[in-house]
């Protein structure tokens, strides 16, 4: 079995969370609150959490960022196909 991990994160808005990664790139959403979505994105379990915090824009992809690792190009390709179909953001081209 593959390892799989939980990733929490902040956010500021729980329906722009959802328009990104549910209906961008295709993550499954579970349970939510006004405070926090769980979502699974290719097995894996992402939780955002709302937040007061003031959120800067990063710059580059540095600090924060995740990833996932693919053993198929073809899996991969899928994923960047669907966020370019979806319109969202690259900060460097897939």
């Amino acid at each position: 079995m593959a390892n799989l991990f939980h990733l929490a994160f902040p956010v500021g808005n729980i329906l722009e969370t959802k328009q990104f990664y549910v209906d961008g790139l295709g993550c499954k959403p579970g349970r939510e609150s006004p405070s926090a979505l769980i979502m699974n994105f290719q097995g894996h379990q992402l939780v955002a959490h709302v937040t007061r915090d003031t959120l800067s824009t990063q710059g580059s992809i540095y600090p924060r960022h995740f990833g996932l690792v693919f053993d198929v190009e073809a899996e991969w390709e899928s994923l960047a196909e669907r966020a370019k179909a979806q319109k969202l953001k690259f900060y460097q081209d897939p």
